[in-house]
């Protein structure tokens, strides 16, 4: 029996848990997060799961090489900051262990398990809102909106920032990621990206072919620096070095 693997984005999860819950009522928000792991262990059913924890990114690789990355990011409530040690706690409590590395992100520890399991043959899917996990899907590689109810798939994504799956990372590297602090090429937003990734397969077609006239190639010219760092930026790494065992995270069905 081949395995399958459930990944749990957890502080994604439970960020838009705390947001839903009345502010400060401890009690509902770890009823609803303990009730969102149930429900994604029976709606799944897989053979193991990992809770994926960030480790910071105040000194990650990406904060080395860009020290604006996520620099706009809003702390984390300080009512929910005071409860996560004890929500973690309950939640692996139902059975689900945690892995968490310093100054890792966990968006790279997710695509290293995943990547990992997958090359063995297992099924991984990734319990996730983040649209940055679209580099990964593949045949043994998912995600699901556990909030919506449905897959998020290539051709979500493709509705979604309109491109497909394999310009996902060059359209970042162009058009940028507020959210994540991405900086892109400056004056190039999300619709000239999509037109310059219909002329060109990829970032490194763009550069290697003539730059657009006009204002445009300027653009792009003289920020070619800005744009190869963006691709840098979002691209998820997998090949962190984790001290685990897939064996460590089987779960027992009868607690599902």
């Amino acid at each position: 029996m081949s395995t399958s693997l459930l990944l749990i984005d957890a502080l994604n999860l439970i960020r838009r848990i705390h947001a839903a819950v009345p502010a400060g009522d401890a009690n509902a928000l770890f009823e609803r997060c303990q009730q969102a792991l149930t429900k994604a262990r029976r709606q799944h059913q897989p053979s193991h799961a990992m809770l994926i924890w960030d480790g910071g990114h105040q000194h990650s690789w990406r904060r080395d090489i860009y020290p604006d990355y996520k620099s706009q990011r809003k702390p984390m409530p300080q009512d929910l900051a005071d409860n996560l040690s004890q929500l973690r706690q309950a939640l692996e409590q139902q059975g689900v262990q945690s892995v968490q590395q310093d100054n890792i992100e966990a968006d790279d520890i997710i695509a290293t398990v995943a990547s990992k399991v997958a090359s063995r043959g297992g099924h991984v899917l990734i319990l996730s809102t983040d649209k940055g996990f679209g580099q990964l899907h593949s045949s043994h590689i998912s995600q699901w909106d556990h909030f919506s109810g449905h897959a998020i798939d290539a051709e979500l994504l493709q509705q979604k920032v309109g491109v497909p799956q394999s310009q996902l990372l060059d359209f970042w590297a162009l058009a940028g990621d507020s959210g994540n602090g991405i900086p892109g090429v400056p004056g190039i937003g999300k619709k000239t990206a999509q037109q310059l990734l219909q002329q060109q397969p990829s970032l490194a077609a763009i550069y290697a072919n003539d730059l657009p006239e006009g204002k445009l190639g300027q653009k792009l010219a003289e920020h070619k620096a800005n744009a190869r760092l963006s691709y840098q930026l979002v691209r998820l790494r997998r090949n962190i070095e984790l001290n685990i065992n897939l064996s460590q995270f089987r779960l027992n069905k009868e607690a599902s």
